[in-house]
């Protein structure tokens, strides 16, 4: 599972971190939103590397190549595309960077595994559905598909992605609960966490 979140605080990006971190989840896409959004993850990639080891960062909707480069310069593990843009597959290809692009069909899906593409993402997951995902693996099995949009932590859910052949679930607002004020609810978040994380190995054993 990868959970991916914004906010233009890094304070509370931290937070955010700790809690998902203490849930188990080992992978974060920090989502490209905002001004100064590459200052953010800059200081929560940091933060990250000296106070959670483990925790492997990457960044979400980057739209362009030249965006790709600099989050790769201050860090970026894997970069995640609503869309497939070769610039950015040429820039991550480079850097023998993880690159996964939002795709909506299987001509998008094979064009992106020609360019060496591991694992894509299917976006908007929620407007396809777990059918989806099944039909397009039954011609070519060997294709890895991480649904975004539309995924939660409920078993149901998950069971309905994973058994039609999702290789991996990123998840954001589902998982990133917040108060009846709006803020993040940092200990919900990683009680979220841990229980999506608990019902995906029961579901994948």
């Amino acid at each position: 599972m990868v959970p991916l979140f914004y906010h233009p605080d890094a304070e509370i990006g931290k937070k955010v971190l700790r809690a998902i971190y203490a849930g188990g989840a080992r992978l974060l896409e920090f989502t490209n939103r905002g001004d100064y959004a590459h200052e953010v993850f800059n200081e929560l990639n940091k933060f990250a590397e000296s106070e959670l080891p483990e925790l492997i960062m990457g960044v979400g909707s980057v739209t362009d190549g030249g965006t790709a480069s600099h989050y790769m310069q201050i860090g970026a593990n894997f970069i995640v595309t609503p869309v497939l843009r070769e610039d950015i597959v040429t820039v991550c290809n480079r850097r023998k960077v993880l690159w996964s692009p939002g795709c909506g069909s299987l001509t998008e899906i094979a064009r992106a595994e020609e360019l060496g593409c591991e694992i894509v993402k299917l976006f908007p997951a929620g407007t396809y559905g777990p059918k989806f995902i099944k039909a397009a693996r039954a011609p070519q099995p060997w294709t890895s598909i991480m649904p975004t949009g539309g995924v939660s932590p409920e078993y149901e859910n998950l069971k309905g992605w994973f058994d039609a052949g999702a290789y991996c679930v990123g998840m954001g607002s589902k998982l990133m609960a917040k108060d009846a004020d709006g803020n993040f609810d940092f200990q919900k978040i990683e009680e979220l966490t841990r229980g999506a994380l608990d019902n995906i190995r029961k579901i994948r054993s």
